[in-house]
C-alpha cells in the first residue's frame, strides 16, 4: 500500500519550508503527497467555487517554485481544498486518507507561549491519529542528528520505533533526565554520593536493556548515543537544544511526565529545530 503524507498548506511565506520538507520526504519515501488548504466554510458558494480554483492554482505555482529552488523532483501529488475549521479538517482528512504523517509549518508567534495552545498546530498535535511534523528549518538541511527524550514509557518506545523506521540512517541521541531525591540536602554526603552513583548506573543499565530489546525487533541497528543528565526534564532538554540543537527532535505525546503539555508548548514557542510528535499508541 502506497504511503500518504498530508501537508496542511496555508500559502504563507512561512509555510514554504514545510512544503519543501514535505516534497522532499515524499520523494525519499516514495509516498504520495496530499496538500490540503482549508477554506472558510461561511463564504458564499459562488465565492467558494472561484476561490477553490485560485487556491489550487496558487498551490501548484508554489509547488513548482519550491521544486525549482531546491532542485527536487515532483512526487505523486494531490492538491485540494476543503472547507471548515482548519484543525478539525486536517484531523478529518488524516483519518479519511489513513495518512502516515501530517506536516505543518511552525507556530508563527514565537516567544509567546500563551498563544500556542489555541493554534491549529497545537490542536492538531493533540488529536492527530499519526505522527505530526512541525517544520521550522530549511529543507536542504539533512536530518542526520535526531534527539529523542526517553523516560521508559510506552510513548518513548513508540516514538523511538517510529523514528528508527522512518530515519534508519540518522544518528540518534537518547536523552534521559531525572531528579534524584535528596540531592539538595545530601549532595555533599559521601554515602549519599555512592547511592546516587549506583542509581545512575542502574538507570543506564535499564535504558540499555530497553534499547537492546527494541533493537532486537528491528532489522537494522542504528547509530545510538545514550545521554543521562540529572535535573528537571524540561530544563535539561531546553539546555541541550540551545547548546547542541539537533536536526530533528522526536517526542512522544505522553512521555516525560504529567508535564507533556507544558514541554510541548515551550518547544513550539521557540523551536530550535524541526519537531516530530507521536502519540503513545
Amino acid at each position: 500500500m502506497t504511503q500518504t503524507l498530508l501537508f496542511a498548506c496555508d500559502l504563507s511565506a512561512e509555510n514554504r519550508a514545510a512544503f519543501a520538507r514535505a516534497i522532499r520526504l515524499a520523494n525519499e519515501s516514495g509516498a504520495r503527497l496530499d496538500a490540503v488548504h482549508v477554506l472558510d466554510p461561511y463564504l458564499p458558494h459562488r465565492v467558494l467555487h472561484d476561490l477553490e480554483n485560485a487556491v489550487v492554482a496558487d498551490m501548484q505555482a508554489m509547488l513548482t517554485d519550491i521544486r525549482e529552488d531546491y532542485a527536487l523532483p515532483e512526487p505523486s501529488t494531490l492538491l485540494q481544498t476543503v472547507a471548515g475549521a482548519p484543525y478539525a479538517e486536517i484531523i478529518r482528512e488524516a483519518h479519511d486518507r489513513e495518512v502516515d504523517m501530517i506536516i505543518l509549518g511552525a507556530h508563527r508567534k514565537r516567544g509567546q507561549p500563551d498563544l500556542v495552545a489555541g493554534t491549529t498546530l497545537a490542536r492538531v498535535l493533540r488529536s492527530a491519529p499519526c505522527p505530526v511534523l512541525s517544520v521550522s528549518q530549511p529543507a536542504n538541511r539533512d536530518w542526520e542528528e535526531i534527539l529523542v527524550p526517553v523516560d521508559f514509557s510506552l510513548a518513548t518506545r513508540h516514538i523511538l520505533r517510529e523514528t528508527l523506521k522512518r530515519f534508519p540512517e540518522a544518528h540518534l541521541t537518547l536523552l534521559h533526565a531525572w531528579e534524584i531525591p535528596g540531592e539538595r540536602e545530601l549532595g555533599s554526603d559521601s554515602d549519599y554520593a555512592r547511592w546516587r552513583d549506583r542509581e545512575v548506573e542502574r538507570l543506564r543499565a535499564q535504558l540499555e536493556r530497553e534499547t537492546d530489546q527494541l533493537m532486537s525487533e528491528l532489522d537494522d541497528v542504528p547509530d545510538l548515543e545514550l545521554v543521562l543528565e540529572q535535573g528537571d526534564p524540561l530544563e535539561v532538554l531546553l539546555t541541550h537544544l540551545r547548546r547542541q540543537p539537533p536536526d530533528l527532535l522526536a517526542l512522544g505525546s505522553r512521555g516525560q511526565l504529567g508535564r507533556q503539555g507544558h514541554i510541548t508548548e515551550a518547544l513550539l514557542t521557540e523551536p530550535h529545530c524541526d519537531i516530530m510528535l507521536c502519540r503513545a499508541w
